[in-house]
């Protein structure tokens, strides 16, 4: 306490006589690294926290799930990063480039077939028979070599045993997020996306959505890692216990993910 009443005594006398005072350090911010599902999710998950830790800052990158990890195999300063599945995160892990605690849990994620309104179509009736109508002309997915949602949606089709039938109407987009960008432009009439991105009022005020039963397609078990290369561990650690904790999982549960 003596200690501190000093320095305090000093910077006022300082202050008072205008000596110049070396200015503190800003705290370094925290890079996050995301799958494309999270966009308008983590944003808000980012506000919350920092409002919880004045003078932090997230800086949020988003891509394919794959598209990152290539990039932190590369060298990117990440310090934290969420995928869409467990796949990506844990070659990382073997890898020897995460924290020792390995892998965690955040989300669930659900793959949703969205379908415009105008085009006078039931997907909840059909369910992804759907896609088969003419009135359809194309479908939007993710990369499936890159993006856990679109490998989900090719797998999907596949089981459905419709996938070979809808070849020449499929566009991809790099990742989940620039997929429901094609839909939400009118680039695509119908396509599979995140349950996240299905129900953003972008996409609710134009199209009907039907969640897709887990026996054709599983929930996709979204998990995330620290960098071992992170500066900032503690600040690293602190965001993952946020994100899992009771606040951040009521945001995710807000925008349609699942508890893991």
């Amino acid at each position: 306490m003596q200690r501190r009443a000093r320095m305090a005594f000093l910077l006022g006398f300082a202050l008072a006589f205008g000596w110049p005072v070396a200015a503190q350090p800003k705290p370094a911010p925290l890079a996050v690294a995301a799958a494309g599902d999270l966009r308008g999710t983590l944003e808000e998950v980012k506000r919350a926290f920092e409002s919880r830790h004045p003078g932090t800052r997230i800086d949020l990158t988003f891509g394919a799930s794959g598209s990152l990890t290539a990039q932190i195999q590369q060298g990117a300063p990440f310090d934290v990063f969420l995928s869409a599945d467990a796949g990506f995160p844990e070659q990382l892990r073997q890898a020897g480039q995460v924290s020792p605690e390995g892998l965690f849990p955040y989300a669930m994620g659900f793959l949703t077939l969205w379908v415009r309104r105008d085009l006078g179509l039931d997907p909840i009736r059909d369910g992804l028979r759907v896609l088969l109508d003419p009135r359809i002309k194309r479908i939007a997915l993710a990369n499936p070599r890159i993006a856990p949602y679109g490998r989900a949606a090719e797998g999907a089709l596949q089981q459905a045993g419709i996938l070979e039938a809808l070849k020449t109407k499929l566009v991809f987009g790099d990742n989940i997020s620039q997929a429901a960008q094609f839909l939400q432009a009118g680039a695509a009439e119908a396509g599979l996306v995140s349950q996240s991105q299905a129900l953003h009022p972008a996409l609710t005020s134009i199209g009907l959505s039907w969640k897709l039963p887990e026996d054709l397609v599983p929930a996709l078990r979204q998990s995330g890692v620290i960098l071992a290369r992170s500066a900032v561990l503690g600040l690293a650690r602190a965001f993952r216990d946020f994100l899992t904790g009771v606040e951040g999982q009521s945001i995710l549960a807000r925008h349609g993910f699942g508890r893991p």
